[in-house]
């Protein structure tokens, strides 16, 4: 990797730009610039190279093909095709041409017409991995699993240690639903290569799919037992666990992971939810303040310390950690309902006000954001503003609650007329609630015998 970075003719042909000098490089030395730079993903420097190149060498085929494949990744299509049709005379036994054509093909939209460029290119016997899994990957594009499977599998017979290949047989196979023939073909490739990290764990995840966690454990640790280092194969483990509702054992895992890890809060988050599962709730509580240690900006750990605060009864605390928690993750809907109750609960109305704005403003169609916004105005006494709330409600949820609530606002306002109507329209919706609504809201107690007796 170190010699990668460190290729001389590429720090020779950038020092011939810095200084603005004029270096001869051959077509071989030039395609070697442009390949290191395509493959860093430098995509301006190798444009750069590949106009320099053609500069003195305007004739080279294969510096041609190189200003095609940098022109599909520049999406410059237009130039790119023009540039196809000038080469395919000459071209038709140039494998990086035609996997150029493929990919001009495939990034329009075109899957069929690239397959059929890369069968072309097949026939040349080169880059026959690339080009199986280039053909599959097509196949995918077009829902086709079925053949898909069949060129992943051919991609993986041309490099058996193709981890890429050998992901996606099983993609493929779960399209399928193919399951039976999916662990027969997993357990003979284990058979031929024991030692193959990305098998154990497709055969980890075979099995944890289908709930048999006990055997995607047992794979796990044969992953493990290859590379102890493997830390994301830890928190699968873990996850067998928590299924399994082994709190314990799942706790061991992470603890294991944070000896291996530089950041630890979200592995201590996820400890401190296995202690709460455990009905530990000292030790949850211990476990996400660890990781508010490690990151003091993990809202999870934040949220999660709220949660059991309220649980043994210390709100004001619940409360603190919402708001910390909210701070940092203000597009959280979820996050704003639960702010918006502990307010309510320590009756703080008008902080709760914020919350509810947010609530109705992102989640218009949810009936119990209105209601809930409408009744905290009236408890503050803003009964103006609950009846522009409620005006706006109505129109999107025509239910007897909102006119229930409508015509106790009208009633605090002293307009007998418009509460009177918005009492009757409720009892048209939903009477059912008359009784309920009388004990919240007395002036409806009041009146309801006067709307009552005009209906008659």
């Amino acid at each position: 990797m170190e010699e990668f970075f460190d290729n001389e003719l590429v720090q020779k042909f950038e020092a011939m730009i810095e200084n603005n000098d004029e270096l001869y490089f051959e077509t071989e030395e030039y395609e070697e610039i442009i390949i290191h730079y395509l493959e860093m993903g430098d995509i301006s420097f190798a444009d750069m190279a590949t106009k320099y190149g053609l500069k003195i060498h305007p004739n080279s085929l294969d510096l041609k093909v190189k200003q095609f494949e940098v022109l599909l990744e520049l999406e410059k299509y237009a130039e790119a095709k023009h540039l196809m049709a000038e080469l395919k005379p000459s071209c038709t036994d140039n494998t990086d041409f035609l996997v150029c054509c493929a990919k001009y093909y495939s990034n329009l939209g075109n899957p069929r017409r690239s397959i059929e460029y890369c069968e072309l290119a097949l026939e040349l016997k080169e880059e026959e991995n690339f080009l199986h899994n280039f053909i599959a990957d097509e196949y995918i594009n077009l829902e086709d699993p079925f053949k898909a499977l069949k060129h992943y599998k051919l991609a993986l017979s041309f490099d058996q240690l193709d981890d890429y290949a050998l992901e996606n047989v099983m993609v493929c196979y779960n399209q399928l639903k193919r399951g039976d023939e999916a662990i027969e073909f997993l357990n003979g490739y284990l058979d031929q290569f024991a030692f193959s990290e990305t098998a154990w764990y497709e055969y980890g995840q075979f099995y944890f799919n289908k709930k048999n966690y006990e055997e995607a454990i047992r794979g796990f640790d044969y992953l493990l037992a290859i590379n102890s280092q493997s830390i994301g194969v830890y928190a699968n483990k873990a996850a067998c666990y928590e299924a399994m509702g082994e709190w314990q054992k799942a706790i061991s895992v992470y603890e294991e992971m944070l000896e291996l890890e530089y950041t630890k809060s979200f592995t201590f988050y996820k400890i401190g939810l296995c202690y709460k599962e455990n009905k530990q709730p000292v030790q949850a509580l211990n476990a996400f303040q660890k990781s508010l240690r490690d990151d003091p900006q993990f809202y999870l750990s934040m949220m999660e310390q709220s949660y059991l605060y309220e649980e043994i009864g210390s709100m004001r605390e619940a409360l603190h950690f919402a708001e910390e928690a909210v701070s940092l993750n203000e597009t959280s809907l979820d996050y704003q309902k639960r702010l918006a109750f502990l307010y309510i609960d320590a009756g703080k109305f008008e902080e709760s006000l914020e919350c509810l704005k947010k609530l109705v403003s992102y989640e218009p169609t949810r009936f119990y954001n209105w209601y809930a916004h409408s009744e905290v105005l009236m408890l503050i006494g803003e009964y103006e503003e609950a009846v522009t709330v409620l005006s706006e409600a109505i129109r999107k949820h025509n239910r007897g609650e909102l006119y229930y609530q409508l015509s106790n606002c009208y009633f605090h306002l002293n307009n007998q007329k418009k509460g009177r109507a918005s009492l009757a329209k409720a009892l048209e919706l939903d009477p059912q609630l008359l009784e309920d609504m009388q004990q919240k809201y007395p002036f409806i107690k009041e009146e309801v015998d006067k709307v009552k007796t005009k209906k008659k």
